[in-house]
């Protein structure tokens, strides 16, 4: 009888999972962590989660002025970057390489100029403008030496790493999460994610919802809703990112062309990849929204592990395209 009450009493205990959420506001955005079954005080995860993205924003924010990428924008070439630069230098090399020059950090000048960053906008881009842009624009004009400084061509280049920052961000937290015990969470950064295990509430892979591409301020809608199986997601998007031009009323989206330094025009509202680790994703994800939709498949069909799902405006209806093996 001890035996079976024993039995009873393991298999309630096993059957019940409490879903943890730990929320907040870091990196311009909000973080959102849902985790289970980990014997650690949630005051513990908060500090450690906190000291986190201190470092990251220490080591990367382009909007904290003493920060060493802040330094290193304003010519600073002293600074020697920290194991989190270096891991994210070494990605944007990769992925310049990858998208033949679509993905590259140093259109942070151009993102500046039309007011998207944190200096002051152009309030005029003619011919002459861009054509000095374009003299501080090419990722193979800054370099990372072995002693772990950045050369720059020119000093007014401008290194912005926010299309992998929020990823590797994710990876950082899952990573600290992983060491503390956990098997099974979703961590979420500003629509940034990464899964692992399950979600012992409903025995499922967690399932996370991609946005329907509408610019309205109103509550967000789902377009789709996947499951993410031990699998990192990003989204990248101009529907709700953009600024009209006060005089011109001319719109201007964030996605920047690097090749050209121009806005992105296209009708790809959003693109969201699937990749191992989200700084993967992240990058990808802001690669494929100024490629070539036909470029963008191709590049992804042929690189293992990722994949990819676009939202497209067709005669002012959503039509989708995705990877062979989305």
């Amino acid at each position: 009888m001890r035996k079976i009450l024993l039995l009873v009493v393991l298999l309630t205990s096993c059957s019940k999972h409490e879903l943890v959420l730990i929320d907040g506001q870091a990196l311009g955005t909000y973080y959102r962590i849902k985790y289970l079954d980990i014997a650690y005080a949630r005051e513990n995860f908060q500090k450690g989660i906190d000291s986190i993205f201190n470092a990251l924003n220490n080591s990367m924010s382009t909007y904290i002025p003493n920060s060493d990428i802040s330094k290193i924008n304003s010519g600073d070439s002293t600074i020697v970057v920290d194991e989190h630069f270096e891991k994210v230098f070494q990605k944007a090399n990769l992925m310049w390489y990858k998208s033949q020059g679509y993905f590259d950090p140093t259109v942070g000048a151009w993102v500046n100029a039309y007011g998207f960053g944190p200096s002051k906008k152009l309030k005029k881009i003619g011919l002459v403008e861009r054509d000095s842009l374009m003299e501080i624009t090419g990722w193979p004009r800054i370099r990372l030496t072995k002693d772990k400084k950045i050369i720059k061509d020119d000093k007014n280049i401008f290194i912005d790493f926010n299309a992998l920052a929020k990823g590797y961000a994710v990876d950082q937290i899952n990573l600290y999460f992983e060491k503390a015990g956990s098997k099974n969470h979703l961590i979420d950064i500003g629509g940034e994610l990464i899964s692992r295990g399950k979600n012992l509430v409903t025995n499922k892979f967690w399932s996370v919802g991609i946005e329907k591409p509408i610019e309205s301020t109103l509550p967000r809608k789902i377009f789709d809703i996947i499951e993410l199986n031990n699998q990192a997601l990003a989204t990248s998007g101009n529907y709700r990112k953009y600024r009209i031009d006060k005089e011109t009323k001319q719109k201007y989206v964030h996605s920047i062309n690097p090749l050209n330094g121009r806005p992105a025009r296209s009708n790809i509202l959003s693109v969201s990849v699937k990749a191992l680790d989200c700084m993967t994703a992240d990058a990808f994800a802001t690669a494929l929204m100024v490629m070539p939709l036909d470029m963008g498949k191709k590049l992804i069909n042929e690189t293992p592990d990722v994949d990819a799902f676009w939202i497209i405006s067709k005669s002012d209806k959503f039509v989708t395209d995705s990877s062979k093996n989305w």
